[in-house]
């Protein structure tokens, strides 16, 4: 094996050489060849003062940019280094360019999605299911990474590379947690009502995001002032004289 591998290096060295003598030989037999001109000259080192333009001209394809590459670098030469990318770029011309870049994550690519989408979906993820959380983050004009609206799947999929549980029925009552709808019951008034005691910062309660539920501590619930003021708004309702009239609960 070790023979047959030094054989086929040589007989590549081997043609390299004839294809070298090839083009010696051609450009010692074709001296009347016209030189550049001043102008010709010129142009050139124009394009070559323009390559920036040329690599961000949207009209360029990927095709040329990859000629580009080819034309000016060599090589590049990739080590890993903890968690850094060590990068030498060998250019045409004998010099090189050392570089250092942080590695991505696992999971991580240009897209991306942006690292506070990713801490809402965890703090959303102890609350709600992932269908609800692709509403709250469409309504918040929130996007992929790719641009595009969020579905349970984007969301499943985003907590999954990111090590995020999925919520789990009855998690938050075990937190000591209650929605405001469920603090309203508590309390025995209606959802507007125990919204206008959060607006008003008589009922302690945090909303993640707008669209997001509130969120009320059950300790908070039972703190005298809070009942005294539900007690106190229920008072205020007209009651009907029609003893047959049942209460609209709004």
């Amino acid at each position: 094996m070790v023979a047959g591998e030094l054989e086929r290096r040589w007989n590549e060295k081997l043609i390299q050489l004839r294809d070298l003598e090839i083009e010696l030989e051609t450009l010692s037999t074709d001296r009347d060849m016209p030189a550049l001109s001043t102008d010709d000259r010129a142009r050139l080192m124009k394009l070559g003062s323009d390559l920036g333009q040329a690599w961000d001209n949207p009209s360029v394809s990927t095709e040329t940019r990859k000629k580009i590459i080819r034309l000016l670098i060599t090589e590049i030469i990739v080590d890993i280094v903890d968690d850094t990318l060590a990068i030498i770029i060998h250019w045409q011309g004998g010099d090189h360019t050392r570089m250092t870049v942080r590695k991505n994550k696992i999971g991580q690519t240009r897209w991306a999605v942006e690292a506070d989408v990713v801490d809402l979906v965890r703090a959303l993820a102890r609350q709600l299911p992932d269908l609800s959380i692709a509403a709250i983050l469409n309504r918040s004009g929130k996007r992929t990474g790719h641009g595009a609206s969020w579905t349970r799947s984007h969301v499943c999929s985003l907590r999954n590379i990111h090590g995020i549980s999925v919520y789990r029925e009855g998690e938050r009552a075990e937190r000591g947690e209650r929605t405001l709808d469920e603090a309203a019951d508590i309390l025995k008034v209606s959802r507007a009502t125990a919204y206008r005691m959060v607006s008003s910062g008589v009922l302690p309660a945090r909303q993640l995001c707008t669209g997001a539920p509130w969120i009320v501590r059950i300790s908070d619930l039972q703190h005298d002032a809070v009942r005294h003021e539900a007690d106190a708004r229920r008072s205020r309702r007209p009651r009907s004289q029609d003893l047959v009239q049942n209460p609209l609960l709004l």
